[in-house]
């Protein structure tokens, strides 16, 4: 444009300069004239057109400055229009040559510009905030297999209906699917996109996106506030008490689930609605957004990794595990840019640190069993707090069996499973983690046969080991999962083995109290007081045994019947015999037990509370 300016002017000067000769003809000076003129009239528009220009930008200039000195509400609408305005003031300018009034001109629409978009960077964070939008946390549910099983350092009694209540409530399909919401009201969503376009077309490109990822950034911040999830340090976490430990791991459990497959999702897809028309920004504001609160999340797991693993916190361990698993793909998909590579290795990362935390934990579990010490006996010879511990533990274990079987699957080796090899080709009986379990139980039992050692009465022994295998049996029994993976094979053994130290006790017991009763030749003047003496002597061994065993405990009352049933059927049928063959030389006072007596007696034996024997005390 100054090269045509430049050009009029020159021409101009022609004009004149051959105007003013005197050999130029009339008709040629007239047609100069006319020339100059028109050159004129083009000078005269121009400047009329700047002029025109420069009242346009004067009168935007002062609807920006009501608009400011305007206390009411403003809609976003009026700074749109004001910035097409001046969009297509600034194209004027840019064809105008490049005088000091075009740049003045320039200056003044850039300053403007400038105040409009600080007016819209405002107006975008409180359409963000007033149109802010939650759901409620329990939009998502989550049902956790876990059981909170007390572990004292001497495996601490568990209770039954506990761990029974918890196996119900399980159930398969552990968490929804993934779903989306939508976090601000969807009636602002063309204005934002309005503001989004007038700022990316006027270079503004980079304040919008740092006001909309502050303002969501602020938004799932709070959301952490009423998922209950504080930003910890690892040391923090390291230093905590199990019990407040425990707690926050729930929380953060259900905070994963509903931050990544929930909130995420919808705000990758918020991101999208805003600013898809602009490529790949839309990934860059959604990992910006998003980062910081996801590392806080896997900084928390990170330090649940580092901490120490007893056994009750497998199932922490565990949950943490397959939540982190169930989300991998989600991740992947959410941080797919090369930009995310940082968190989407750090998230697989701390999954590998579970899974080997994990294995390391079950795996040292059965070394705790073996290691625990038989310093004194176990009251009475009922289910050791071992037994019962164990028991539970690997009742609410198996409900975590598929995640088990990947995890050890390298770890059991082929003689593991050579050496318990059960005959039976069931997949489930087979598998790494049905190895394991039943190497547990026999690490288990081999400490209560040494457990069962302390005791000096050896029908005590039995009694101490029959109560423990039977519980087991009981266990393994009344779960499903644990039948699938012990078999019947192992049933069938665990079952002849409680059996067997049932008829052990038995004999060790009553043989003595019975061979009272052996058949010998005696004169007639000696059948007398032998007699007296058998009934004396069977008198005393009867009630040694009764004061003895009655505080002794089967705690299973079908296990303490049918031992009873069977005490009966071998002493009774005895005892009336004996009496009935001699009743001609046997004086009644010598009997000291009717044979009713004798059966209510036995009923008393077993319940855990000694007593001691009365004459009198069922007789009537």
């Amino acid at each position: 444009m100054e090269e045509a300016q430049d050009m009029v002017a020159a021409a101009q000067h022609i004009i004149k300069a051959l105007s003013s000769s005197k050999t130029v003809s009339n008709e040629l000076r007239k047609t100069l004239l006319d020339l100059e003129f028109q050159l004129c009239s083009i000078n005269e528009r121009k400047e009329s057109c700047i002029k025109q220009l420069e009242r346009k930008l004067k009168c935007v200039e002062d609807k920006v400055m009501s608009l400011e000195t305007n206390h009411g509400i403003i809609s976003s609408s009026e700074y749109l229009k004001l910035v097409g305005e001046i969009q297509t003031l600034q194209q004027n300018f840019d064809s105008m040559n490049e005088n000091w009034k075009q740049k003045e001109l320039v200056q003044r629409a850039n300053g403007i510009l400038q105040v409009v978009m600080s007016r819209l960077e405002d107006e975008l964070v409180q359409i963000l905030l007033n149109h802010m939008q939650y759901f409620e946390p329990d939009y998502m549910s989550f049902n956790s297999n876990r059981v909170d099983i007390v572990y004292d350092g001497s495996f601490g009694s568990v209770e039954d209906e506990n761990i029974n209540e918890a196996s119900q409530s399980s159930d398969g399909g552990r968490f929804e699917e993934s779903s989306t919401i939508d976090l601000v009201h969807p009636s602002v969503l063309e204005d934002l996109k309005s503001i989004a376009k007038a700022m990316f077309a006027s270079n503004y490109h980079q304040e919008f996106c740092h006001v909309f990822i502050a303002s969501r950034r602020e938004a799932l911040a709070e959301y952490f506030v009423i998922l209950e999830i504080e930003k910890l340090s690892i040391e923090s976490v390291l230093k905590m008490e199990w019990h407040c430990l425990n707690s926050r791991i729930k929380k953060w459990i259900r905070a994963m689930k509903v931050i990544v497959q929930t909130y995420l999702v919808s705000e990758k897809r918020l991101c999208k609605q805003i600013l898809g028309d602009f490529g790949s920004i839309y990934q860059l504001c959604f990992s910006e957004i998003s980062r910081s609160s996801v590392l806080c999340l896997l900084n928390f797991g990170e330090a649940i990794t580092m901490g120490t693993h007893t056994p009750e916190k497998l199932f922490c361990l565990l949950d943490m595990y397959e939540v982190l698993e169930l989300l991998a793909v989600d991740i992947d998909i959410l941080f797919i840019e090369e930009v995310d590579s940082f968190v989407r290795g750090e998230f697989h990362k701390l999954l590998r640190s579970f899974g080997d935390t994990i294995k390391s934990t079950f795996l040292a579990f059965r070394n705790a069993i073996a290691t625990n010490p038989s310093n004194k006996c176990f009251p009475g010879g009922g289910v050791h707090h071992l037994t019962r511990y164990v028991m539970n533990y690997i009742k609410a274990l198996v409900e975590y069996g598929d995640s088990l079987n990947l995890l050890i699957e390298d770890e059991t080796s082929t003689d593991l499973a050579a050496s318990d090899d059960n005959g039976e080709n069931s997949t489930l009986s087979c598998c790494p983690i049905a190895c394991n379990l039943r190497q547990i139980t026999a690490t288990l039992e081999s400490n209560l046969c040494n457990k069962s050692k302390l005791y000096t009465d050896v029908a005590l022994q039995h009694i101490f080991m029959m109560n423990n295998i039977h519980y087991m049996v009981q266990k393994v029994k009344c779960s499903k999962n644990l039948c699938n993976f012990f078999g019947d094979f192992w049933l069938r053994r665990h079952v002849g083995m409680f059996q067997h130290y049932a008829r052990s006790y038995e004999k060790v017991t009553w043989s003595a109290v019975l061979s009272v009763f052996s058949e010998e030749s005696l004169s007639n003047c000696r059948v007398k007081r032998k007699l007296k003496k058998k009934c004396k002597d069977f008198s005393t061994a009867f009630g040694e045994v009764y004061k003895t065993q009655t505080g002794w405990s089967v705690p299973d009352k079908e296990l303490r019947e049918d031992l009873q049933i069977s005490v009966s059927q071998k002493l009774i049928p005895a005892y009336r015999s004996y009496t009935g063959r001699n009743s001609s030389n046997i004086d009644e006072k010598w009997i000291k037990y009717t044979v009713d007596d004798l059966q209510c007696y036995i009923l008393d034996l077993f319940h855990g509370s000694q007593k001691s024997l009365h004459h009198s005390q069922h007789r009537k």
